[in-house]
């Protein structure tokens, strides 16, 4: 992004004082930038299946931190546009960010919202607290109001790691309406057109101090309950080795966990569905 002198040299607004918000300098220097700047006209809707859309994802407190996943389909309609879409991304070293909805809006506001979290840390010299990191987020996804009344709707799915928190609460996950409600959940989350069927399955799963091994197996049997009764949701793919994304953040950052850990899992979930079609019990 350059000044308008035609010279490829910065202008004057890189150089006079204004706010930490990455998301406001763009909003007063170069509006057209921002992916919430409505794109259709006042009278005009977007046709619900000629747009890409992700689906479930979900995040659960574990003992160091919390764990955040999600499946790999797009659906257009009753097709499938992408089978290895990528829906949990880091928003910095102690956040992630997952999203369910528009895909093309989706990851530009994930783009911006790391640029978003970085530009901060420069101009103040700190990171934001994990609920600021909420509250800006939520800011974000009420500047896209207009386009999700238009049905380009966004909605992201926020998990973090809390050092302020008190031990054993340092895992912390936050959800958002289309019109940047802001709410924190307790234990578990799940967001997308399979969310009821996966929180259904967390909800008789999840204990507290989980591991990271027994959060990432009681994440796929969830992702695996939405892909049963959600024909948007896809399940592991064997065939395509095609698996679900998981990643943990704890105190030491985020992680990925490696592609050949979440097979060995989802082929371990697989299994245990042979002999158990429904899934495993609560426990007692």
């Amino acid at each position: 992004m350059t000044g308008n002198d035609g010279g490829g040299r910065l202008g004057a607004e890189f150089f006079t004082p204004g706010t930490s918000s990455f998301t406001d300098f763009l909003a007063a220097h170069r509006p057209e930038l921002l992916v919430t700047r409505r794109v259709l006209p006042d009278d005009v809707r977007a046709a619900p299946d000629g747009v890409p859309h992700g689906t479930t994802v979900l995040a659960l407190a574990c003992r160091d931190g919390v764990l955040i996943a999600g499946d790999r389909r797009a659906t257009m309609g009753n097709l499938i546009a992408q089978r290895d879409l990528e829906k949990v991304h880091p928003a910095d070293d102690h956040t992630a960010v997952a999203f369910a909805g528009t895909v093309g809006l989706a990851l530009d506001m994930v783009k911006l919202y790391q640029v978003e979290l970085a530009h901060f840390e420069k101009i103040e010299g700190t990171a934001m607290t994990l609920d600021a990191k909420a509250r800006r987020l939520a800011g974000m996804i009420r500047q896209n109001l207009g386009q999700a009344m238009q049905g380009l709707a966004v909605v992201p799915l926020l998990a973090g790691y809390d050092a302020a928190a008190p031990e054993g609460e340092r895992g912390r996950i936050f959800s958002f309406d289309v019109a940047g409600g802001l709410y924190e959940k307790r234990d578990f989350h799940a967001e997308g057109s399979g969310s009821p069927y996966a929180r259904g399955a967390l909800k008789k799963l999840f204990r507290k101090g989980m591991d990271r091994r027994e959060a990432a197996l009681a994440a796929l049997q969830a992702l695996w309950d939405a892909a049963d009764d959600d024909s948007a949701t896809g399940g592991p793919d064997v065939g395509r080795r095609i698996f679900p994304i998981v990643s943990v953040i704890t105190e030491d950052g985020f992680e990925r966990l490696p592609e050949t850990e979440t097979e060995a899992l989802s082929r371990e979930m697989l299994e245990q569905r042979r002999s158990r079609p429904d899934g495993p019990n609560a426990a007692p």
